[in-house]
């Protein structure tokens, strides 16, 4: 984990994210690929950094927020019944929560950036 130094900043655009391409049960259109890295942990909550290429993948999600620091998607929130329910437009300085389990579709055209706030979840006994 990259350590976020208390009164050291961090140039979100500099750090190096390893990518691995999307699985393809989870990738819809292209050849994306994702990755993420944890910069800090504070409380119950994880910060990281996370990207995507371009391309379209669906997702089932963890109860996080997020603001979008480059680039720009299209995400779709999907019911229960497969259908679309639910559209929003995402780019630079967008805010967005998203909650544990919610099943998603991202279309990026050209890359995302973001960095998250991930509340972590205690394992079950």
């Amino acid at each position: 984990m990259t350590r976020l130094a208390p009164f050291q900043p961090l140039d979100v655009a500099a750090v190096d994210v390893a990518a691995t391409p999307v699985p393809e049960d989870l990738r819809l259109e292209g050849e994306p690929s994702t990755g993420f890295i944890d910069v800090a942990v504070v409380g119950d909550t994880t910060v990281g950094i996370w990207e995507m290429t371009a391309g379209s993948m669906r997702d089932i999600e963890a109860d996080e927020v997020f603001v979008v620091v480059s680039g720009e998607a299209t995400v779709e929130l999907i019911g229960e019944d497969g259908q679309v329910t639910r559209t929003i437009e995402l780019r630079a300085g967008s805010l967005c929560r998203l909650e544990t389990g919610m099943l998603t579709r991202w279309h990026v055209p050209v890359g995302l950036r973001k960095v998250y706030i991930l509340r972590d979840i205690e394992p079950e006994p």
